[in-house]
C-alpha cells in the first residue's frame, strides 16, 4: 500500500563545506567577487533523479549560510560528500538529527565509510545513484524504505538526467561542470576511482552533452567549464568523431566559454586528439604525474607514466594550446631525501605552473590502503585532503620528520615569487593556444585592476609581477590575459601554501 505521507515529499539537499585547501581558491574567489569554484553537481543530479512533483531546495553550504529554518522545512534531507567534507557533513548530520529530521546519505564518503554513520544516518543510498536510488524511491513509495542501498553494477550514464541548475544561482560560482565519462583504464595504486567508478569507460552521448551546455549556457553562465571525468581520454573513439567535432561547432556560437578536465599523460601520443580538443575550447588539463622517479611510479603502478620523456611530453602538450596543471606525490617507499629536490627540479623544468604536491595517502578503497592495512602501516584519520600536509601511512624507509620537512621544502621553493614567475614564462614560451574568447569585460577589467592592486603595489612579488606583464606584453602579447590570470592564481597559491607550511 502506497504511503500517502511522501506524495508530496519536500527534500532539502545540503552540500557541506569543503576546508581551504589548495583546490578551494579562497584567496583567488575574493579577488574575482565569487562565492564557491564548483557547484555540486552530484546532488543536482540526484535531484533531477526525484519525482518532479516533489519540493527540492539546495543549500550548498560553501555558499550560504544553512539554518535551522531550512531543516525544518524539509521532510528529509539528503546530504553528499566526499571524504574531504567528512567534518563538515558531521556537523550537519548532528544538526538535523537534533531537529528530528530524516537523513538520506550518498557519494563517495558514505559509500567508503557508511559503517561509521549507521546509527545516525537514517538512510544510505550508495555506490551510483542511477541504479540505487530507484530502488529507495520505489520502497519510500510503499513505506517501507531499507536502511541501506548498495549495487555493485555500474550504470548506464546515457540514461543520466540533465542537472537541475535551476536550483543554484550559477552566478556565484567561479566555474561550473558536467560530466561526459566515469571510469578509467588504469589501475594507480593510491586512486579509488576504479572502485568507485570501474575500468571500462562509459560515456554519455554528445546530444546529452550539448543539451546540458545549452542549459548551463541559458542559465547565464559564460566563463569555464570543468569537465569533471577522472580521465577524459579514457576512450577516444566516440571522443574523436562525436563529441569534440560537436563541441568545436558549438563554441561557434559561445566564444567566451572554455573548457578544462583531467585526462592521463598518454594524451600526449595524439597529436589529433590535441589538437581537436584545442579547437574545441579545452585550454587546460590536470595529469597525475606523481613523481620523476622511476621506482615511484614502479610502485605505484602508474604504468602510463613509465618509459617515457615527461617533461617532453609536458611540453608538447602546452605546444598544442592545452595548459598542464598537475599532481605530484611524494612519500613512496621508494623515496630517498633526494626526491624533494628531484620534484623541484622536474616542476620548474616542466613549466607546470599550477603544481599540487602532496603526501602520499591511501584511501579505502585502494589496493594500496588494503596491503598497507594487512602491514598495520595505516593510521586511523585520514583527511580526503592530498595536500594538506598530513597522510594516513607509516612510513617505512623515511623518518616522519625528514618527510615532513623535504615536502615543506618543496611547497616553499616552487610558490615562491621568483620561482613561480619564472614557470609562468617557461610555460608561456611553448604554449601556442590562440584564445577565441570575446574581448576584455568590465568584470575582467576590474578583475585587472584589483589584482595590479595586490600583486603589482602592496605585494612582496610587485617586482616579479611587472618584469612577466612587460615581457609578456612585449613577447608574447596573445597570452597576456593568461599571464595576469596566472599571476592571480599564484597571489592565491602563496596563500594557500604558507597555511599548509605552518600547520606541518
Amino acid at each position: 500500500m502506497v504511503d500517502r505521507k511522501i506524495k508530496n515529499l519536500k527534500i532539502l539537499m545540503i552540500a557541506p563545506l569543503f576546508p581551504e585547501s589548495f583546490w578551494s581558491f579562497k584567496y583567488l574567489l575574493k579577488l574575482i567577487r565569487k562565492k564557491a569554484a564548483f557547484p555540486p553537481l552530484g546532488l543536482l543530479t540526484v535531484a533531477a533523479m526525484l519525482p518532479s512533483h516533489w519540493v527540492k531546495k539546495l543549500i550548498d553550504v560553501n555558499v550560504e549560510k544553512l539554518t535551522n529554518k531550512d531543516i525544518l522545512w524539509a521532510d528529509y534531507v539528503f546530504i553528499g560528500a566526499m571524504l574531504v567534507q567528512q567534518k563538515a557533513a558531521d556537523e550537519i548530520i548532528k544538526r538535523c538529527k537534533k531537529l528530528n529530521r530524516k537523513i538520506v546519505a550518498g557519494g563517495p564518503l558514505f559509500t567508503m565509510e557508511f559503517k561509521e554513520y549507521i546509527d545516525v544516518v537514517d538512510h544510505f543510498v550508495l555506490n551510483e545513484a542511477e541504479i540505487t536510488l530507484p530502488l529507495f524511491l520505489k520502497d519510500l513509495k510503499m513505506g517501507t524504505p531499507d536502511k541501506i542501498y548498495q549495487s555493485n553494477l555500474f550504470s548506464d550514464i546515457k540514461k543520466t538526467p540533465v542537472p537541475l541548475w535551476e536550483l543554484i544561482n550559477l552566478k556565484k560560482y567561479a566555474s561550473t561542470s558536467i560530466q561526459f565519462s566515469r571510469g578509467c583504464p588504469f589501475f594507480c595504486d593510491f586512486c579509488n576511482v576504479t572502485t568507485l567508478f570501474g575500468r571500462k569507460i562509459r560515456q554519455k552521448t554528445t546530444d546529452q552533452i550539448i543539451a546540458e551546455l545549452d542549459i548551463i549556457y541559458e542559465r547565464g553562465h559564460r566563463d569555464s567549464v570543468f569537465f569533471v571525468d577522472d580521465n577524459f581520454i579514457g576512450s577516444t573513439v566516440s571522443l574523436k568523431k562525436s563529441l569534440l567535432p560537436a563541441l568545436i561547432k558549438w563554441k561557434e556560437n559561445h566564444k567566451s566559454i572554455s573548457f578544462y578536465t583531467e585526462t592521463s599523460i598518454n594524451i600526449a601520443d595524439d597529436e589529433e586528439l590535441m589538437k581537436q580538443m584545442n579547437l574545441a575550447g579545452f585550454d587546460q588539463v590536470f595529469i597525475g604525474i606523481e613523481t620523476p622517479s622511476c621506482l615511484g611510479l614502479e610502485e605505484s603502478n602508474k604504468k602510463q607514466n613509465r618509459n617515457r620523456d615527461l617533461v617532453s611530453d609536458i611540453k608538447k602538450i602546452q605546444r598544442n594550446g592545452i595548459q598542464v596543471q598537475a599532481g605530484f606525490i611524494v612519500g613512496f617507499d621508494s623515496d630517498t631525501n633526494s626526491i624533494f629536490q628531484q620534484q623541484i627540479d622536474f616542476i620548474q623544468k616542466s613549466g607546470i605552473v599550477t603544481a599540487m604536491v602532496g603526501l602520499l595517502q591511501a584511501p579505502p578503497g585502494t589496493k594500496l590502503y588494503d596491503r598497507l592495512n594487512l602491514s598495520n602501516r595505516l593510521k586511523k584519520y585520514i583527511s580526503g585532503d592530498n595536500s594538506d600536509g598530513t597522510t594516513n601511512i607509516i612510513p617505512l624507509t623515511m623518518n616522519s620528520d625528514t618527510l615532513t620537512d623535504g615536502y615543506k621544502h618543496i611547497l616553499k621553493k616552487i610558490y615562491s615569487p621568483k620561482n613561480y614567475y619564472k614557470r609562468i614564462k617557461t610555460f608561456l614560451s611553448e604554449y601556442k593556444y590562440e584564445s577565441s574568447k570575446e574581448g576584455l569585460s568590465f568584470s575582467r577589467f576590474l578583475i585587472f585592476l584589483r589584482s595590479t592592486f595586490y600583486l603589482g603595489i602592496i605585494g612582496n612579488e610587485r617586482y616579479y609581477y611587472w618584469k612577466l606583464l612587460i615581457w609578456t606584453f612585449t613577447t608574447r602579447p596573445k597570452h597576456f590575459s593568461m599571464a595576469v590570470h596566472l599571476s592571480i592564481l599564484g597571489f592565491n597559491f602563496r596563500k594557500a601554501v604558507k597555511k599548509v607550511v605552518a600547520k606541518c
